[in-house]
């Protein structure tokens, strides 16, 4: 195990670099204080949603509207998108950021996409070249522009401030040779000395498939993750920008949440189902099986050493570590008066799901009656339904929106806790509709209306986490 850190910052903190300097990347640090750190950051904030899609609006960018075959659209995005990036690079002249040279790396890179796109657009036109072969290549192209433009910009700053930063650029722009994530990791890592120099590292890796078509949105933090375990880093650290607190500060209140502090793997699982995620579940697997910690901060709380996600950490007190929710859940309920007695039915309901690639967060079943509970923005929630209901001619087949309210927590294991839970509900007037809850007792999910989401969680969390267990 080395004793370098590799650490995260997202998008929406790359924005405030200033502050990121004071905080995290130098501070009172001087001289060796500086190094053995490893940074992998993430586009400024809104440019992916700039080079690709709105990810919250689906407002078309760069590449919705060239997949959409819109010549004069796609090109008219690009020109605003490289009048945002250059426009960005002025927000960082008062930290000493060479604008001439960020200007010409931005101009390199979008005219390296231009003319890359206008010869897929010919390519196009020819029957032999299928939108399947091509539009992945043109996503991972686009998506890799940001992260090379941020740590560029980021390199270029720090050596200004007297730090020995180095660009490492993952992201495959003009490289002849694609291999897996963790080739090209140490590729473009070999001859570092950490205890010498910083590494600025893109969040975008090139590697064989693509990036974007096994990730997706969530591929820095994969990028973060390879790179800890292929260089055997001591700690990973994600800084955001809040805390893992106990509860939503915004919907609670701050005075009454409070920073987690530490908390394992396991947890951290169970917060991503409930789209509440420190890490995600994928990059946090690789570092659980290197037995790597992950540290979770506020970028902009540089004095609290934030929460610490270790492999076999257990609260040695029965405590909860954090009340949340989604509000954005499709009941589906299968009631069978055939069921009784029969093997394999919920085999039969789960092949569907899996079929329309739909994945659910809870279920209940008893003797004639399985409820799912799943994401209602499944992009085939409706084909999956038609399914069920041609597949099950003699079955009810209802569909309710509700929410999800999960009490999270390392040792929950204490009598009377499901009893305080539901006495906390029933007084602030809030039906239970469902549960569900695991004999390891880490994860407690009430399924409530949807109107009562917030006062659910305001309730559980004044009961369990403020007045303790």
């Amino acid at each position: 195990m080395g004793i370098h850190t590799v650490e995260k910052i997202g998008g929406t903190s790359m924005t405030r670099f200033g502050e990121l300097m004071a905080n995290i990347l130098i501070g009172d640090r001087k001289g060796s204080e500086l190094y053995n750190r490893i940074f992998v950051v993430s586009a400024y904030g809104g440019v992916t949603n700039l080079l690709l899609e709105n990810k919250k609006t689906a407002e078309p960018g760069i590449y919705a509207a060239f997949a959409a075959g819109d010549n004069k659209a796609w090109q008219e995005k690009l020109e605003s998108t490289r009048a945002r990036l250059i426009e960005l690079n002025r927000t960082f002249e008062e930290l000493g950021l060479d604008q001439a040279a960020a200007d010409d790396f931005v101009n390199e890179r979008m005219d390296g996409v231009r003319s890359c796109l206008k010869n897929l657009m010919q390519l196009r036109s020819f029957g032999h070249f299928h939108r399947e072969s091509y539009l992945p290549a043109a996503r991972e192209l686009l998506s890799s522009v940001g992260e090379a433009h941020s740590a560029f910009n980021s390199t270029l700053i720090l050596r200004k401030h007297g730090v020995n930063a180095v660009f490492v650029d993952l992201s495959g722009w003009k490289d002849q040779e694609t291999g897996t994530m963790e080739e090209t990791i140490l590729h473009h890592m070999a001859g570092l000395n950490y205890a010498e120099c910083m590494p600025i590292v893109t969040g975008y890796a090139k590697c064989a498939g693509g990036v974007m078509a096994k990730f997706d949105r969530g591929y820095s933090e994969i990028t973060f993750s390879k790179l800890a375990v292929a260089t055997h880093a001591r700690e990973g650290i994600i800084h955001k920008e809040f805390h893992l607190s106990t509860g939503d500060p915004k919907l609670i209140g701050q005075e009454n949440v409070r920073t987690i502090g530490h908390t394992n793997f396991d947890i951290a699982d169970q917060l991503a189902d409930m789209a509440m995620e420190a890490i995600h579940p994928k990059a946090s697997k690789a570092m659980e099986l290197a037995d790597i910690p992950i540290r979770v901060c506020n970028a902009f709380d540089p004095q609290s050493p934030g929460t610490l996600i270790s492999k076999h950490y257990v609260s040695p007190n029965p405590r909860v570590d954090m009340i949340c929710g989604r509000r954005d859940i499709i009941a589906i309920e299968v009631f069978d008066p055939e069921m009784v007695g029969q093997s394999g039915y919920d085999y039969q309901v789960l092949a569907s799901f899996a079929k329309y690639k739909i994945s659910y967060i809870a279920k209940n079943t008893n003797a004639n009656t399985i409820t799912h509970y799943v994401p209602a923005r499944s992009k085939q929630l409706n084909e999956c339904l038609e399914e069920l209901h041609r597949n099950f001619p003699g079955a009810a087949i209802t569909t309710r929106e509700v929410a999800i309210i999960a009490v999270i927590g390392s040792n929950m294991k204490l009598p009377g806790f499901l009893s305080r839970a539901a006495k906390a509900l029933a007084e602030a007037k809030i039906n239970v509709l469902a549960l569900d809850q695991c004999m390891r007792q880490v994860n407690m999910q009430f399924i409530i209306e949807r109107e009562d989401f917030e006062k659910a969680q305001k309730a559980l969390h004044h009961e369990l986490v403020e007045h303790e267990l």
